[in-house]
């Protein structure tokens, strides 16, 4: 009976000092300004736990089918440079606004499963937006095989895989040279929400 009377206790204390912070301004909210230690590791335990659990009965498909991993790149190029750059890429204006900053995705392959939940759904409390929205599972397991080839690629193997990306329906052109980054479309552009300051 004690320790129910103490988690109340504790609970009207975290809500009056909940809204104690937000009502005097004290939690920066800026994008500009990185979360506080404790905020940092309760959103990234909730992020990594909650991926893993979803992602946990995903099987994969085949992702060596080049067709596959071409139309992964076409899109990729489209959608995901602005943020995650591309081989030959080191730098994009977009991605240095962003906190938390994207992942680097040409230095590392993501897990399969877990890379297409989180293209497919997105992440709240990042600017990762929730592709399922607008491409189906095709499309988004197509870009997850292109990440598992993209650490060991070129920015001229980059290029000739993304040569006819230009033509996608709905797409921007394709960037003329690995220095150039393409605008991603506006959901994209969107920064990250209130709660969070990737």
């Amino acid at each position: 009976m004690r320790f129910i009377g103490a988690l109340i206790v504790w609970i009207i204390i975290g809500i009056i000092a909940y809204f104690v912070v937000a009502f005097t301004g004290a939690y920066q909210v800026g994008a500009d300004v990185p979360h506080w230690g404790v905020t940092k590791q309760a959103i990234g335990f909730l992020r990594e736990h909650t991926v893993d659990k979803r992602a946990a009965d995903i099987t994969p498909p085949n992702l060596d089918d080049p067709a596959l991993v071409k139309l992964g790149a076409e899109h990729y190029s489209k959608m995901c440079v602005a943020c995650h750059l591309a081989p030959g890429l080191d730098h994009s204006d977009l991605r240095e606004g962003l906190y938390p900053t994207p992942p680097n995705l040409t230095r590392f392959a993501p897990n399969p499963a877990e890379a297409f939940w989180i293209i497919k759904h997105g992440l709240k409390m990042t600017a990762m937006p929730a592709w399922g929205k607008s491409h189906g599972d095709h499309e988004i397991w197509a870009m997850v095989a292109y990440l598992q080839k993209q650490p060991k690629m070129s920015a001229a193997e980059f290029h000739a895989l993304t040569a006819n990306a230009a033509g996608m329906e709905g797409q921007e052109s394709a960037p003329s040279s690995a220095a150039s980054a393409p605008m991603p479309p506006a959901t994209v552009v969107a920064p990250p929400s209130a709660s969070s300051t990737h």
